[in-house]
């Protein structure tokens, strides 16, 4: 188990372009376990590569409901529907929140730590989650589509 470092916005690493993997390495795996590791040891719902630093289309997502972990390289929407609109926050922009309108439900495909092909059709908070880690693959934070950002109330704040 390794707990990596988080970054921080402004750092520019989150507004770059992460570049696809080619090859599963033990060092991919690895650092898919760590990012996995590092996202349940701050309370978070969701990490990509570029949040600790690594130019690299991975991510890891578990929002508690019947897919547990997942983690998925190279992740691609494959179609979305309907319309949600709500709060988002991010590790990587502690203490605020913005209000985002994404899909209600999409369709992810990408490969698993072993390099086998899945496919994922997620609604809700799931939908949410996948949208929100594609978009920091792609340089995009969710203060940069957010209609509002504000404060995080300190009531909903994992860590108190």
């Amino acid at each position: 188990m390794a707990i990596r470092i988080i970054v921080l916005e402004p750092d520019e690493v989150l507004h770059q372009i992460a570049k696809e993997v080619t090859k599963i390495t033990p060092n991919v795996q690895k650092l898919l376990n760590d990012m996995a590791d590092t996202m349940y040891d701050a309370e978070g719902v969701g990490l990509a590569a570029p949040q600790v630093g690594i130019l690299k289309r991975l991510i890891v997502v578990d929002v508690g409901d019947e897919n547990g972990l997942i983690k998925m390289i190279n992740p691609e929407l494959v179609s979305s529907e309907g319309e949600q609109f709500g709060p988002e926050g991010c590790l990587s922009i502690p203490g605020i929140n913005g209000d985002v309108r994404r899909a209600e439900t999409v369709t992810v495909k990408g490969l698993d730590q072993d390099g086998k092909e899945i496919t994922i059709t997620g609604s809700g908070l799931l939908a949410r989650c996948f949208l929100h880690e594609i978009d920091h693959l792609n340089g995009v934070i969710f203060t940069d589509i957010a209609e509002k950002v504000y404060e995080q109330i300190p009531e909903r704040l994992g860590k108190e």
